[in-house]
């Protein structure tokens, strides 16, 4: 039994005679009542978003001894260092037994069991994100999931969100390309999407994006059809790619590269500064490589090691640091919030969230399921009856959170205007190659052929913004489609 009290046979019920023949069951078979009541509360809550994601264990590797100039994070300050990581990606709409092949932004996050701690980057596939107020994240959400009464996917409620919220329109542009149908999750690019801050030795700091790289290139299905057609084969696809690359020594690896910008560049870029809408240009912030990121090791047990994952964009440490961009700083609060809710209080004690780095916080104590509880410590800051962490340290983490910001950036609502059109517009014009720009006309006016006819006007209007043919290539389409049905 649980308690650890042997039993003859696990695998039945104790029963009793029944006057007259038969038998029964009682209450005083405290394995069934036990099993029976495990079974009823083994299930958690899945996330809200990306319920389903593919996880695995690897290593990362310090490549460029340049870095450290830029920061005083010590899992990066010397070439060769490596760093034990926790990776998943995920699925953003869908539940945990959708489809892997589907349409969608993936989730892209990894946690780095760093000395100082746990340094989470949690990301996405795509560089930008669909809005840049973080008072819109739920209702983007519930956009993209199940409409109300049909409890179904819908297109109409897709459509009517993302008219409504035009600053959408770049991470629409890459959703409907070849980037949306990723064929292997070992090609998937990683982008940490938010600026961030890197501080060095001295004080001095740096802006930032971050930027995980698959070795062997990104690679999409060929078409929607190619995708639809694995989904209903094997829904559960990417995961056996990655369990099986794992299994034979295949091991899935990125590099990690980052954008460096100095504050004294900062207004040249606007409000792409903190605004997550939009990308940094390369031509302006080259790439420079920081390293390798090398998945080795398969879950033993997926719940206990993968679901039971929690990430978050505030696991930082000192020589990274926050930025005023909304949507990160609501992100820092919400997704601790959801892992409180989903798997406890003290979910940051299970194996897959614990840090390597000692840990002394006995003001956060007690709750459902500890497993560390500090002893006889005082539960309060500033105790003078036990050790507490020492000075330097908590020093440090302050200081790194009271860099000074630029405050030449309005953080308030902003509408949408041409600017939100540049960036879209240079996508198809100048990444996009004919063959590209074709199929991601047919992707779209897919989803738009049960959608009333004034929203799909709005629609082909908000994209003629982006460039007028897109507008008339849409039109087409959606007409051509109609003749054939």
């Amino acid at each position: 039994m649980a308690e650890g009290q042997p039993v003859v046979d696990p695998s039945i019920s104790i029963t009793l005679p029944m006057f007259g023949g038969g038998a029964h069951t009682t209450l005083g078979d405290t394995l069934l009542i036990e099993t029976l009541a495990h079974f009823a509360r083994e299930r958690i809550p899945e996330r809200v978003v990306h319920a389903k994601g593919v996880g695995a264990w690897g290593e990362f590797e310090v490549t460029n001894p340049e870095i450290s100039k830029y920061t005083c994070a010590k899992f990066l300050d010397t070439v060769g260092k490596k760093t034990p990581i926790l990776w998943r990606l995920s699925t953003t709409g869908g539940e945990k037994g959708s489809a892997d092949t589907v349409r969608d932004v993936r989730g892209f996050s990894v946690k780095f069991f760093t000395e100082e701690g746990n340094y989470d980057i949690v990301g996405n596939h795509i560089p930008v994100f669909f809005v840049r107020d973080p008072m819109r994240f739920p209702s983007l959400n519930r956009s993209h999931k199940r409409h109300p009464a049909t409890n179904r996917p819908d297109d109409t409620m897709f459509w009517d969100f993302h008219v409504n919220q035009p600053e959408s329109v770049h991470a629409l542009m890459h959703l409907f390309g070849s980037r949306g149908l990723p064929d292997s999750v070992r090609r998937v690019p990683g982008f940490g999407v938010h600026t961030f801050k890197l501080v060095d030795n001295s004080g001095n700091f740096y802006y930032c994006k971050w930027h995980f790289r698959p070795e062997g290139g990104t690679t999409s299905f060929a078409t929607a059809a190619d995708a639809a057609s694995t989904a209903s084969q094997n829904p559960d696809y990417h995961h056996k790619d990655v369990w099986d690359a794992i299994a034979h020594g295949d091991y899935p690896v990125w590099k990690l590269y980052l954008q460096i910008m100095r504050p004294e560049q900062a207004e040249s870029v606007g409000r792409a500064l903190f605004d997550i809408t939009k990308i940094w240009p390369h031509r302006d912030f080259p790439l420079i490589e920081v390293g390798k990121m090398t998945l080795k090791k398969n879950p033993q047990n997926y719940f206990a090691e993968i679901e039971q994952a929690a990430f978050s964009p505030s696991n930082m440490v000192p020589g990274v640091a926050m930025t005023p961009d909304p949507m990160l700083q609501a992100r820092m609060f919400a997704y601790p919030d959801a892992q409180r809710y989903r798997i406890g209080v003290n979910y940051t004690q299970l194996p897959p969230n614990r840090s390597i780095a000692p840990v002394y916080a006995p003001y956060e104590r007690d709750g459902i399921t500890t497993t560390k509880n500090y002893g006889s410590d005082p539960n309060y800051v500033n105790s003078t009856l036990s050790p507490g962490v020492p000075a330097r340290a908590v020093t440090q983490i302050r200081h790194l959170e009271s860099v000074p910001r630029t405050s030449s950036f309005g953080l308030n609502e902003i509408p949408v205007g041409e600017e939100d059109y540049v960036q879209p517009r240079q996508l198809w014009q100048r990444v996009f190659d004919d063959a590209e720009r074709m199929k991601w006309v047919g992707n779209c006016a897919g989803t738009l052929r049960d959608v009333p006819a004034p929203l799909r006007n709005a629609v082909v209007q908000m994209f003629s913004k982006v460039d007028p043919l897109i507008g008339k290539m849409l039109t087409a389409k959606m007409n051509e489609d109609k003749l054939h049905l």
